[in-house]
């Protein structure tokens, strides 16, 4: 049985991945996938148009036609709405700025993929958070008598107090966690950024009882992972989304514009959201967040009814006069308070 030959197409998808994303863009491990997802996609797609294997296909298989039909297939079989559809051209255009180097001799077929709009239309959803009568009732009912639940108390809590990404949570090890005063975190975000997040003293209490108990059964290693399930292997971002919603259908709590339980990224939302609130600028909070842009961070004023009507009441102060006690999350009665209390 003869070898199966390397195609030109194969060892430059592996240069792409393994060389170019990595070292020469820089790209985060995140980004990487997603590329992956959007590549492997594709090249599955050729495969079944061929009814061959994605080893056997070259350069001549990728194509503008071929990509079109692969955006079709993604929004009318796959049911991708466009902002997904969108995510994975971005993929293309840029494997095909890549091969435009690697192999100029067809110049022509990856201009015509890099000229492949963007479809407008995606709709952008106000982002959905959650009250803070919601927050301590998915907190209350976690079951922290068991080491189980005061992982799962400490990890939602730091979430809430952070409003990291799920995943920077996550990627935490011990040694990004500084648990005398000044308390704080850090954090690893989005293009390998790192940012330093500070945190409640009571936050800071859950995490220390946290690594105590996970002291006492392993040595010390400070590049151990910090939240863990319970065969001492990291926790996933399905695992957080699974323990997400059974407290919050253990609570009944559901988000503020919808009544679905919350993702974990909502999590990310509620701290945002009642930031603001608190009057917190846009430019601390977007530091806070690790935002790329301050547009990113603007959003959240859209997304709060009560900051609509605060805004409104600015207007005619005289005749819409706020409330004399507005509910603002850290005011005396809300979630910052509570969690010192604890």
């Amino acid at each position: 049985m003869s070898r199966q030959r390397v195609t030109a197409l194969g060892a430059a998808v592996v240069r792409f991945f393994e060389n170019h994303l990595p070292a020469q863009r820089g790209m985060s491990r995140h980004t990487i996938r997603s590329y992956r997802d959007a590549v492997v996609m594709l090249l599955r797609f050729l495969g079944q148009r061929r009814g061959c294997g994605i080893e056997v296909l070259d350069l001549d298989d990728v194509n503008a036609t071929a990509v079109e039909d692969f955006l079709r297939h993604l929004e009318v079989e796959r049911h991708n709405g466009v902002a997904t559809r969108n995510v994975r051209l971005a993929a293309i255009h840029t494997l095909a700025r890549f091969l435009s180097h690697q192999h100029p001799e067809r110049l022509g077929t990856w201009q015509s993929l890099i000229a492949l709009p963007f479809k407008r239309g995606a709709q952008r959803r106000n982002p959905e958070h959650l009250t803070a009568d919601a927050v301590k009732a998915i907190l209350d009912a976690i079951d922290r008598s068991t080491d189980a639940g005061e992982r799962d108390f400490a990890l939602l809590a730091l979430m809430f107090n952070t409003g990291a990404r799920v995943q920077e949570v996550l990627d935490l090890r011990l040694r990004d966690v500084r648990l005398d005063p000044p308390e704080q975190v850090r954090l690893q975000g989005k293009g390998n950024k790192v940012r330093v997040c500070p945190i409640w003293p009571r936050t800071a209490q859950l995490l220390r009882e946290l690594v105590m108990h996970r002291l006492d059964k392993q040595a010390d290693a400070s590049d151990a992972p910090l939240f863990v399930n319970q065969r001492g292997e990291p926790l996933s971002r399905f695992g957080v989304r699974y323990l997400l919603h059974k407290y919050a259908t253990r609570s009944g709590a559901v988000t503020a514009q919808s009544h679905d339980l919350p993702h974990p990224h909502v999590l990310r939302h509620t701290t945002a959201v009642h930031l603001l609130k608190a009057g917190v600028d846009f430019a601390t909070i977007s530091q806070w967040l690790g935002h790329a842009s301050l547009n990113t961070t603007m959003r959240y004023a859209r997304s709060d009814l009560d900051l609509k009507r605060q805004a409104l009441s600015q207007v005619f102060p005289d005749i819409l006069a706020p409330n004399e006690k507005p509910h603002v999350l850290f005011d005396p009665g809300g979630l910052s308070n509570w969690l010192r209390r604890l």
